[in-house]
């Protein structure tokens, strides 16, 4: 008896699609092993095996407008494309939004100006191709706490995603109008470093809730944003659900609508789209060291999937939109 193996989709496909692996031909019981490998566009190698993954793909193209959203990444820097070009394919017109480390922007971000940030959002908010009357934010990490002092300070902000991000303003002044939230503070002498020679900074920052540190917490209580926090539980960079349920004591003991959280056990700090590898440590920008981010395995792979398909339904739900894939285009 031949062994056949079948691929659905057989061609290529976004990252963010289920595959389908089926083999036929084998006899009751027997023991098998599947293994996939696949070299990205830098030459790195990634391998797995075994696995099941199963879903539904619809492609109907359509007119827009689109709800936006603009996606902003953590602390590394540079302009990230692959989660905004994911989302368009999801019927969003979604903008990735670089803030330092690209072309003529700041090389650093010790100094960050709210302005810059407002530019993207009315540029959203005028673009032929976008629904109004809002936008949406979505933003990781560093990321995070950006899109919380955007929906805290600025106009037309309708739904914001926190993923794994901080309730104070992390790493650099922002300024906004005359306005100024400095930094949290910070011991270095508060890292742990682990069997393997990584630095553990989860307990780095000071806390927002003490002394001078209290400045440094947003004031999201004038948000006119519906809120989202998707929380990895085994986040060892920032205190994710920590800062998470702080964000709800705090806009509802200012009258505001209690935030959705979301936590999942075993993820950690990066819960990228569905099926990405997990990043258990590296660089870190903001120590200058390796770090380690968190996570188990196979429970951050399945907080992927749940994580991608919560956002989506949250920004279709405040600002409106199909809940179908659209084919994505530049």
């Amino acid at each position: 008896m031949v062994a056949t193996v079948t691929l659905e989709p057989a061609g290529r496909c976004r990252w963010d699609e289920p595959v389908r692996i089926a083999v036929r031909g084998l006899a009751p019981g027997q023991p098998v092993t599947l293994r996939a490998s696949l070299r990205d566009d830098k030459g790195a190698l990634f391998r797995a095996h075994a696995g099941r993954v199963r879903a539904t793909l619809f492609l109907p193209p359509g007119p827009g407008p689109f709800p936006g959203i603009v996606d902003i990444s953590g602390a590394g820097g540079g302009l990230l494309e692959y989660r905004a070009s994911l989302l368009a394919g999801k019927g969003f017109a979604v903008m990735a939004l670089a803030y330092y480390n690209y072309e003529d922007l700041p090389k650093g971000m010790e100094t960050l100006h709210l302005e810059y940030f407002e530019e993207a959002v009315n540029y959203l908010l005028s673009h032929p191709q976008v629904k109004g009357p809002g936008v949406g934010l979505l933003g990781i990490s560093k990321g995070g706490d950006l899109c919380l002092s955007m929906a805290s300070f600025l106009k037309g902000i309708t739904a914001t995603v926190i993923i794994n991000g901080s309730v104070a303003n992390v790493g650099g002044a922002l300024h906004y109008k005359g306005e100024t939230l400095p930094p949290v503070g910070f011991n270095p002498n508060r890292v742990k470093v682990t069997r393997d020679g990584f630095a553990d900074v989860l307990d780095v920052l000071n806390s927002p809730l003490e002394g001078p540190d209290q400045k440094s917490f947003i004031p999201m209580e004038r948000a006119e944003s519906a809120f989202l926090f998707l929380v990895g539980q085994d986040d060892h960079t920032c205190k994710s659900e920590f800062y998470a349920n702080e964000a709800s004591k705090r806009l509802q003991a200012h009258g505001k609508e209690k935030p959705q959280i979301i936590c999942y056990p075993g993820a950690g700090h990066y819960i990228e789209p569905p099926y990405f590898p997990m990043c258990p440590a590296s660089l870190f920008t903001l120590v200058g060291r390796p770090v380690i981010w968190g996570g188990e395995p196979r429970a951050h792979a399945m907080a992927q999937v749940d994580a991608w398909k919560q956002l989506q339904t949250f920004f279709h739900k405040h600002l409106g939109g199909e809940k179908e894939t659209i084919p994505g285009k530049l």
